[in-house]
């Protein structure tokens, strides 16, 4: 082969490899570092003092005086590395609750000693007003479960959240965001189960449709802001993705009807990241018989 012929065939498998690393370029398109974007602010989320990576207790109220602190005596049984013996007590009565707390405990509520501030009442998670107190590295706070009311308590200095190193998703994929027809179902309750066995009957305002693959399916959706909640399970549970199912969120409905589900930014559920979260489970008509190889895969061992 002649220099010329060298050198020409050089610059052709040059402008090849130029091609190729073009297409590569386009292929990280806006939609992929939207995605990108979007999972590394959810990433953060989780970390934050109010996500759900801190997690270190979820402790069921009983009617009539419920002592706690870091001594298992106690009715509920704070970490003792993290809590002196005795903090103080949680009254319950008649669906009021009320907070006896220790003067010298150093329990705190926005930024106040909670004694000296006069802290009785809590109202509760996720009211505006709902009241969260303070012991060092400790937070808690009062969640309701149906009738039933619960102490959740949270550690900034949890292992959860030192452990973490991220969430594996699938690869992005725009063919994973996926129209979706909206029909009413004005006045509809479906029957929803979260992991304590606790059986909600919720509002659920409609049904989406889609395709996938050409093969039409269905979510019941429960309203969310201005768009939707989705509880759904699919054949990559369990093996690849979280076992009882994933989360996935929409944006309001277009003029037209439509909206997206974006199986790209399905999520774990909190119970993926702790023992200590109540998560609700998909109802069977929500499991579908495909394998959805989007959004996030299975984390941790919970």
């Amino acid at each position: 082969m002649t220099t010329y012929f060298k050198v020409r065939t050089s610059r052709i498998l040059g402008l090849i490899a130029l091609g190729f690393a073009s297409l590569s370029f386009v292929s990280d398109s806006a939609y992929e570092s939207e995605i990108k974007a979007w999972h590394k602010e959810r990433e953060e989320a989780l970390k934050k003092e109010n996500g759900w990576l801190n997690l270190a207790g979820l402790f069921w109220l009983e009617e009539g005086r419920n002592s706690f602190g870091g001594d298992g005596k106690n009715k509920i049984v704070f970490p003792p590395d993290k809590s002196p013996a005795y903090l103080g007590a949680f009254i319950v009565k008649s669906g009021q609750i009320t907070l006896e707390a220790k003067p010298e405990a150093e329990i705190y509520y926005n930024d106040q000693p909670a004694a000296a501030a006069a802290v009785t009442k809590l109202d509760i998670f996720p009211s505006d007003k709902a009241v969260i107190l303070k012991h060092k590295s400790l937070r808690w706070f009062i969640i309701k479960r149906g009738d039933k009311f619960a102490v959740r308590l949270k550690d900034l200095e949890s292992p959860f959240l030192k452990e973490f190193k991220g969430i594996e998703t699938y690869p992005i994929s725009e063919d994973w965001k996926v129209k979706a027809k909206f029909e009413p179902t004005e006045g509809r309750k479906i029957p929803i189960i979260d992991i304590t066995g606790r059986l909600d009957q919720q509002d659920s305002p409609g049904v989406l449709v889609f395709n996938i693959k050409g093969k039409e399916y269905r979510l019941d959706a429960l309203k969310s802001g201005e768009g939707f909640f989705i509880l759904f399970g699919d054949n990559t549970n369990k093996n690849v993705t979280y076992g009882s199912g994933r989360f996935i969120y929409t944006q309001k409905l277009d003029a037209e009807g439509y909206t997206y589900l974006d199986f790209n930014k399905a999520i774990n559920p909190p119970c993926a990241f702790t023992p200590y979260a109540t998560c609700p489970l998909p109802p069977k008509q929500n499991i579908l018989a495909v394998s959805v190889t989007a959004g996030e895969k299975k984390y941790g061992h919970h």
